[in-house]
């Protein structure tokens, strides 16, 4: 079973910037498509972004576009989320995510154990 790990959550003021990264334990088909999904206090998980391997095709929810970029290191299986600008309603868990096709209402089957970002303001 594929595992990924997540890391680069913390605590920021509004306007500053966290890179998330997310790697998984082995390239399969089943990775060739990685994304971010997150959940803040009492909402419902949501969508953020998703990367294609070849990182020819990328897609964000409409809050982050803009300020958040993801990409893709194929050669270590790693996606990142660079988030600048960050404003309070970013505040979530943000959980790396892959496995199958992805969209915004079903997800792919491989989830990382999920990272926290607050961002105060």
């Amino acid at each position: 079973q594929v595992q990924l790990v997540e890391s680069g959550g913390g605590l920021v003021q509004a306007g500053g910037s966290l890179r998330l990264s997310c790697q998984a334990s082995e390239r399969t088909f089943r990775t060739d498509v990685m994304g971010w999904f997150r959940q803040g206090p009492g909402k419902e998980r949501e969508f953020v972004a998703v990367i294609y391997r070849n990182g020819g095709y990328t897609h964000y929810r409409d809050s982050v576009k803009g300020r958040f970029t993801i990409s893709r290191d194929d050669a270590t299986n790693t996606v990142y989320l660079q988030m600048n600008n960050l404003v309070p309603e970013d505040t979530a868990v943000y959980y790396c995510n892959s496995g199958g096709p992805i969209t915004p209402q079903r997800p792919g089957v491989y989830w990382g154990q999920g990272t926290q970002v607050t961002v105060s303001s």
